[in-house]
């Protein structure tokens, strides 16, 4: 009889004591990432857009480089070769 309402305390206490859902670590827009290893952990920093930009940030610290596997690279242009090209057919 007792079991039933332990239960749902249980489950209550079991989200409320949940932890916040962490955002995603890889930000698509940039293709370089900059791993940091700190004494309460490590993080992801994806804010560079060479290898050399973010071994700059990397200098010194306990940190290095990687390419982002979730860059979604850089967005069609739609220049003056791609308006004169679009037409074009190729035999």
């Amino acid at each position: 009889m007792m079991r039933i309402p332990a239960l749902t305390i249980l489950a209550f206490v079991s989200v409320w004591t949940a932890g916040p859902a962490q955002a995603q670590t890889y930000d698509p827009a940039y293709p370089v990432c900059l791993h940091v290893y700190t004494i309460n952990g490590a993080y992801i920093e994806c804010a560079y857009g060479s290898l050399e930009q973010c071994a700059m940030s990397a200098s010194g610290r306990a940190a290095q480089c990687e390419l982002n596997p979730y860059f979604r690279g850089a967005p069609e242009r739609s220049g003056a070769h791609h308006r004169r090209n679009r037409g074009v057919r190729q035999s």
